[in-house]
């Protein structure tokens, strides 16, 4: 049973998966053999516009990389900017503030709040006031983990990133990659479990309208392109299906040039992985309010890397701040930045699936599957079983 204050709920329904198991069997055997030519050729002319070499040389623009064909690889796999910031790391559970007057929070009062967005929040928003100026991300991240952990709690806030960010410069929590042009939109999700019976939490409300006030004045942010979901019987209901319509809306409105950004304070779980292609086992989740009805369940990471990370527009950029737990890879990012103190630079994954991820986005969307519950239809798993196995 989950523990009332801790952002972590353990799995008793895991959400429906309608993948056949042949067809993870087919997608696991065919993924490289059918991806690898098609994605180096993909790559290679990546490559070429970054100024790379076949022999990986760089040009002066590039040659801070240490892997240009990764970077190629990763721009390739996923059209947008996307960073998200985490609590903790998978196997770690991310904490309730009970007073978070003691992070000198504008909207303290006394009451509860997520430990990392209340400790971000002191590091670069201080009395209502930025206070960042002259920080690194190093430095935000670990000012943020001495603060969670003075007041009892060890989890380690970690920056994952669809490109190589170089965490020494500046740090921006929406991403001034585009320059600031544009629109930006965001959506805010805070989950108490009011009418649940054990897990309730107390502070996810609270980080909403915190982050909220901070987005709307660093990051000009207008309240208009804000959706905001809590259960607090006033605002949209933090359901799956409105979660998973907030993030499809977001991502269609943005449009090259434009900026999102995602909140998330609730709790967050680990499931076994039922298809076998997650190397750790278990899938990161985020549990919605409705999370234990009936055919409801959780919502698995891959769901999030289809119906987020692939569907932010290439020429866009988004951020994600995911105070819940288990967080760590919830948006299965390639390139990743541990604060705990001895990482001082962001590292790319050698692991990450590349040509699975590739291989298996672009045939689902030939054959008009666009989420999970798609693969009910019968002709549209014949046609993804078909594209996998190599018939026409």
């Amino acid at each position: 049973s989950p523990v009332t204050g801790d952002h972590c709920q353990t799995a008793t329904a895991p959400s429906r998966d309608y993948t056949t198991p042949k067809l993870n069997n087919m997608l696991r055997q065919r993924a490289k053999e059918r991806a690898a030519t098609a994605l180096q050729e993909r790559v290679d002319r990546r490559m070429e516009r970054l100024g790379i070499s076949s022999e990986g040389q760089a040009n002066a623009a590039t040659a801070a990389s240490p892997n240009p064909e990764f970077d190629a690889r990763a721009s390739e796999a996923i059209p947008a900017e996307v960073r998200m910031i985490s609590g903790c790391h998978d196997a770690q559970t991310s904490a309730d503030v009970s007073d978070v007057a003691s992070f000198r929070l504008p909207d303290a009062a006394g009451k509860a709040g997520g430990a990392l967005t209340s400790a971000m929040l002191s590091v670069v928003y201080k009395e209502e006031r930025p206070s960042c100026k002259g920080l690194s991300f190093v430095d935000v991240f670990l000012k943020a983990r001495d603060l969670v952990k003075a007041r009892g709690f060890d989890q380690v806030p970690q920056l994952s990133s669809s490109r190589l960010i170089d965490v020494s410069r500046p740090f921006d929590l929406m991403t001034n990659e585009l320059g600031g042009g544009g629109t930006r939109y965001a959506v805010l999700i805070g989950i108490n479990y009011t009418n649940h019976r054990q897990g309730r939490l107390r502070g996810c409300h609270n980080d909403v309208r915190n982050i909220k006030k901070y987005i709307m004045d660093v990051g000009k942010i207008k309240s208009s392109n804000i959706t905001v979901l809590l259960d607090d019987g006033r605002s949209m209901e933090p359901t799956r299906a409105n979660i998973m319509q907030a993030l499809d809306d977001l991502c269609r409105k943005c449009k090259p040039g434009d900026t999102g950004f995602v909140h998330y304070s609730g709790h967050g779980g680990r499931i076994k992985d039922t298809t076998g292609t997650d190397p750790t086992g278990y899938n990161s989740t985020l549990c919605p309010v409705d999370f234990d009805k009936r055919n409801v369940g959780h919502i698995l990471d891959r769901e999030l890397y289809q119906h987020l990370v692939c569907a932010m527009p290439a020429g866009t950029a988004l951020t994600c701040l995911m105070d819940c737990c288990h967080s760590g890879t919830v948006l299965d990012l390639p390139y990743n930045f541990v604060a705990d103190g001895e990482h001082t630079e962001m590292e790319a994954d050698p692991e990450f699936p590349f040509p699975m991820l590739i291989q298996l986005i672009g045939v689902c969307r030939d054959a008009g599957v666009t989420r999970l519950k798609d693969l009910r239809d019968r002709d549209k798993r014949e046609r993804v079983r078909a594209a996998l196995a190599g018939e026409r």
